[in-house]
């Protein structure tokens, strides 16, 4: 008798041999691909398939033959189930091998460019507790574990506040400690949940979008300071200052308290009023001899300890001497244009997020910088002759795009701009490489330089010196 239609099957001794952008590994089936959850590069396992496609299957491990030697044990309680540092059960050393691999795949790959020898990618200093930012969502559907729902305890408290369950808009692991980000950040999520907890405040219903907690985020600086933006979806005064004056009273060290009451269907607060409840409305980071003043809205990067060797990178493959006008496109809160200004003659920085352009001038201001012009626009439209003539033409241009790359306008008007060299920074590789290959004709890859921002994650930033041809 034939197998059912709806029986998979489970795969022999299948040898993993590379691993995906999302945490799976990868195993190859004649021509087709078998994607194996929990699985990493030299692991010799047996497979149970739960998917099957024309081109791919897709399955997990029921037993191991052989143990890969770039195996080590995670030490997050809540890897494979949170849906961040999905690599961390793969040496780091491994881990920043395969990222350099992805770059050169995409500029040669996709770019189909001729490139020069990747540098060695520069590794983070810290593997832990490296990120100054984190965003966590309450939910009264929390994530429940299989030994919770085998239970015989007839109700559990479902309410809990950590990160969405991949592919699940509703479901919300609790979670216990996390390894991204210093204290008090893991003290201060812990301490609102008992508190709301046991004075019964409603946590967000996804599904019926009701509920009074929905969102907390915790901005954190290498020089000690401290940002706690909480999100209720209504507000509630007296309860909002009972759960504020508990915290206060716990942390004393916290640099800013904020909240917003966001009662749209979506959590983004870019269009979200953030009110001040106690300290300042901002923290300030510090990189080489630069302040930094952060919003509670404002773009940083996440790893600070990591964005001073990033920043330098760009500074040495600009080659500024001093008497070069320089363009920073993307600028964000001008965090690149200020800390090139001093070797510059003059930097022009462009930013479509007003508030963005507001945190750049004030970053120029508080650091005494007076050689920076930031505008405020789309870039695409910002960038042309006209801008050239009044603020010069570039000599250098740094561009650091969002993952999309840049729009095809901006490159051309960039080739037309003709600056002597370009830096281009990027979170994406694959989108870098696209937008390489059309200034290719122009411009030669000269230097590659790969930085690890995230460990135990796929991303890696990216960036490339070009010289005019």
């Amino acid at each position: 008798m034939g197998r059912s239609k709806k029986e998979k099957p489970l795969i022999e001794k299948v040898l993993i041999t590379d691993i995906a952008n999302d945490g799976k590994a990868i195993a190859r089936l004649d021509n087709r691909v078998l994607l194996v959850k929990q699985a990493v590069p030299g692991d010799i396992v047996d497979v149970k398939v739960i998917k099957m496609q024309s081109n791919y299957y897709e399955g997990y491990p029921v037993n191991f033959h052989r143990y890969s030697d770039i195996r080590t044990e995670p030490f997050c309680e809540h890897f494979g189930i949170c849906g961040g540092c999905n690599r961390q059960n793969i040496i780091y050393e491994k881990q920043l091998q395969f990222k350099e691999n992805e770059v050169y795949n995409n500029l040669t790959r996709i770019g189909k460019i001729e490139i020069p020898e990747i540098m060695p990618i520069l590794a983070s200093p810290l593997q832990k507790f490296f990120r100054n930012k984190l965003e966590f969502s309450f939910s009264n559907r929390r994530w429940l574990t299989r030994t919770e729902i085998e239970s015989e305890q007839k109700k559990l408290n479902t309410n809990g506040i950590g990160f969405h369950i991949p592919g699940m808009f509703d479901k919300v692991l609790d979670i216990n400690k996390c390894w991204l980000q210093n204290e008090p950040s893991n003290a201060i999520r812990l301490a609102i949940k008992e508190f709301a907890r046991n004075n019964l405040f409603s946590f967000f219903d996804f599904r019926l979008q009701k509920g009074f907690l929905r969102n907390l985020m915790i901005r954190t600086t290498s020089t000690g300071e401290t940002m706690v933006i909480i999100v209720f979806f209504h507000e509630n005064e007296n309860a909002r200052h009972l759960i504020f004056n508990h915290l206060i009273e716990l942390f004393p060290q916290v640099t800013s308290w904020m909240y917003v009451i966001n009662s749209k269907s979506n959590d983004s607060l870019t269009d979200q009023t953030v009110l001040l409840f106690h300290g300042r409305d901002y923290i300030v980071e510090e990189i080489e001899n630069l302040k930094y003043k952060i919003g509670p809205k404002s773009f940083f990067q996440t790893n600070p300890l990591q964005t001073l060797n990033l920043y330098r990178t760009i500074r040495e493959f600009a080659g500024l001497t001093g008497q070069q006008t320089v363009y920073d496109l993307y600028t964000g809160t001008g965090s690149i244009a200020n800390f090139v200004a001093a070797q510059s003659k003059k930097v022009v920085g462009i930013e479509y997020v007003a508030e963005a352009i507001t945190n750049a001038n004030e970053n120029s201001k508080i650091n005494g910088i007076n050689n920076t012009v930031f505008l405020h626009g789309d870039i695409k439209k910002l960038l042309n002759t006209e801008l050239f003539e009044k603020e010069g033409y570039p000599d250098v241009l740094i561009t650091d795009p969002p993952r999309a790359g840049m729009h095809q306008d901006v490159t051309e008007t960039i080739l037309k701009a003709a600056p002597e060299k370009i830096v281009y920074v990027s979170c994406k590789s694959a989108t870098q490489a696209r937008d390489l290959s059309l200034m290719d004709l122009h411009y030669k890859v000269t230097k590659i330089q790969p930085v690890d921002m995230f460990p135990h994650t796929y991303h890696v930033e990216n960036v490339v010196l070009l010289e005019r041809r």
